[in-house]
């Protein structure tokens, strides 16, 4: 039967739930508060990237991060402050950075970013889209025979959950880019991991969803949620009321704000991640993300981005001069030649990830409300899940039996 569907939130996570929800035959209504033009949808790295296993709640990155704390160029940043939201989700992350966690979490990573990146080839045979999507693979260089090690450990459980990855010598990665000068000792090799244009798929998938009959609504605010007997009824904006047979909250970052509302509690934080592009000639033809640096870089379609950071720092979109500087710095040790000027420096973007408690995502429909299905928590791993998260936000409304067991993913979990 066919159902009202509002979604709140038109980023990568909810413009998928709207496809395969419209494509089941449902009536959606797509709100977002912005012009849906940026944020970490459009300023991601573009990998589907099933060799992104570990969560990022595993052994040693509190602790990391409590090291870093005070390095204004770290790639990982966690603003200490005195807010209830951030100290419960501090603990409860510490808490979840076990080698338990990540044991439990491994295959079922595997197996919702392998149905996120292959949906991808699926949507685009299907619907003709033209977006740039390509089979490539993913580079992690590596500077130092320590992290090599580390790598290769990794390579191994990749392996070891079916994926194709291996360890590589510096000699084999400039076979790979002949036009490239890198400072190298090897790197590993998933060949499992394919990459793309954000923005492109976003437009075409937006131009899709309107001519399909979905209502997007942007530069709309939601503010308030009408629920009667356990159920949302309506969602009211600061422009209109919406009647909703059934909601799906994929707001990002912002869900947390919104699910308060619900009296429901999300242990969320936003993960600003920023982005540098050049259109000048790098060399740089195959995916790689900087080991020891942490910086991704991807040959997008006409250009070069470079993207990097995870600063947890709560909800704001101001441009850390320092973190930009240490991209460009990160890029220039691994790629000599590659030079970033300031001018690309200057425009510089950032988007905020919503980082869950364990770093896993909130998939599923809460106890505490009968008809909302919440999206959220992806991390860095919003755009490999994209369509993944889509579909089994599709199967949770259609009441049938969901591609996998998001047990893991379930929103009212404890930490």
């Amino acid at each position: 039967m066919a159902k009202d569907v509002i979604i709140i939130g038109g980023g990568i996570i909810g413009l998928s739930c709207a496809y395969f929800l419209q494509k089941s035959g449902h009536h959606v209504t797509v709100i977002d508060q912005s012009k849906m033009d940026g944020g970490a949808s459009y300023v991601n790295a573009g990998y589907m990237s099933p060799s992104h296993l570990v969560p990022l709640a595993a052994p040693g990155v509190m602790r990391q991060g409590i090291k870093w704390m005070f390095n204004k160029k770290s790639p990982l940043y966690i603003k200490p402050r005195l807010d209830a939201d951030f100290l419960k989700w501090s603990l409860a992350f510490n808490r979840s950075c076990t080698q338990k966690h990540v044991n439990s979490a491994v295959p079922v990573m595997k197996e919702i970013a392998v149905l996120g990146r292959d949906l991808y080839h699926q949507i685009k045979q299907e619907e003709g889209f033209s977006f740039h999507l390509e089979k490539k693979g993913l580079l992690m260089l590596c500077q130092t025979e320590e992290t090599l090690q580390h790598e290769d450990e990794l390579v191994q459980i990749a392996i070891k959950e079916g994926l194709s990855a291996r360890t590589i010598t510096a000699q084999d990665v400039k076979g790979m880019m002949p036009d490239a000068t890198l400072d190298i000792v090897g790197a590993s090799y998933f060949e499992c991991d394919h990459h793309s244009t954000p923005g492109e798929f976003m437009a075409e998938m937006k131009a899709h969803l309107l001519s399909k009959g979905v209502v997007i609504r942007q530069e709309e605010k939601v503010i308030d949620v009408t629920i009667n007997k356990g159920k949302i009824t309506s969602v009211k904006t600061d422009k209109e009321e919406f009647k909703a047979d059934e909601v799906v909250l994929a707001a990002g970052s912002w869900t947390s704000t919104l699910s308060r509302k619900l009296n429901i509690s999300l242990l969320l934080q936003a993960g600003k991640g920023y982005r540098i592009q050049t259109t000048k000639e790098t060399g740089i033809t195959y995916p790689s993300i900087l080991s020891e640096a942490k910086v991704a870089i991807t040959p997008m379609n006409g250009f070069t981005r470079f993207a990097g950071t995870m600063e947890i720092a709560g909800i704001n979109h101001r441009i850390n001069k320092a973190r930009v500087d240490s991209i460009a710095d990160g890029v220039n040790k691994y790629f000599p030649e590659v030079h970033i000027t300031a001018e690309e420096k200057a425009v510089a973007a950032c988007g905020l990830r919503p980082v869950s408690a364990d770093g896993m995502p909130y998939i599923g429909k809460s106890s505490k409300c009968k008809n909302l299905t919440i999206a959220t928590g992806h991390a860095m791993m919003g755009w490999t899940l994209g369509p993944s998260t889509g579909k089994l936000v599709q199967e949770i409304v259609d009441e049938v039996t969901p591609s996998m067991d998001m047990a893991m993913f379930h929103p009212d979990r404890t930490f």
